[in-house]
């Protein structure tokens, strides 16, 4: 397979996105400061996902690079509200062609804890999230079928592709030492774009999703730090 290509265009599409989900950043952090002493808000977690970097190379025999980052705000003792955030590089080769390609992904959604009393800073959590994935891409080597013989493979340069979907995910988090605290998720992914789109390219791997199909799922083991 080709090397990937190391530099593609980023749009503006991209661009806006990681601009709202900025501001949303910096709204939950103003949040916390302002509310802090209340009795509905009770913290911020910062979160650095392990897992997904090993099991996306391991998955992939090295073709695939996933990284992610979380944070949660705690309210009122049983509500998580979440904002996820990733990049991916990847590679795949198949039938139809040979896919190279990289981009962000965004994750925003709420986790409910299922424990009513316990220890404070230790839940279960259940929840949903809403995602979607920006990313530029080249498929090569793509075959192309006449009636009777098989005409020349093409390429697609520079093609840029958003998908979305729904996630429902369940998990734990525990304090490990002074406000350091671990957990992991495991979440089960509903892809709401199409997977076939008859005469257009299409990645073969979406950002945050995995590879693409109707439903996927996926693991995530986290270290995070409460503020």
């Amino acid at each position: 397979m080709k090397t990937l290509c190391k530099k593609i265009s980023e749009s503006t599409c991209m661009n806006r996105l990681l601009l709202i989900l900025s501001f949303l950043c910096l709204a939950l952090c103003a949040s916390a400061r302002e509310y802090g002493d209340s009795a509905i808000y009770q913290g911020m977690s910062l979160k650095l996902d392990l897992a997904t970097p090993v099991l996306e190379l391991v998955r992939s025999k090295g073709k695939v690079q996933d990284y992610e980052v979380a944070m949660n705000v705690r309210l009122a003792n049983r509500f998580y509200p979440t904002l996820e955030l990733g990049y991916a590089i990847a590679e795949a080769t198949a039938d139809g062609g040979n896919y190279a390609g990289q981009g962000g992904f965004a994750r925003l959604g709420m986790d409910l804890s299922a424990l009513k009393k316990g220890v404070e800073e230790n839940c279960l959590m259940v929840g949903l999230r809403i995602a979607g994935a920006y990313q530029g891409f080249q498929i090569t080597d793509v075959p192309v079928y006449g009636d009777y013989w098989q005409l020349p493979n093409i390429d697609y340069f520079h093609q840029h592709q958003f998908d979305c979907w729904g996630e429902i995910v369940a998990g734990c988090q525990v304090q490990v030492y002074k406000g350091f605290q671990m957990g992991w998720y495991v979440r089960l992914k509903f892809l709401f774009t199409r997977t076939d789109k008859r005469g257009e390219a299409l990645p073969g791997y979406i950002p945050g999703f995995g590879y693409r199909r109707d439903t996927n799922w996926g693991i995530n083991y986290y270290l995070a730090y409460k503020f």
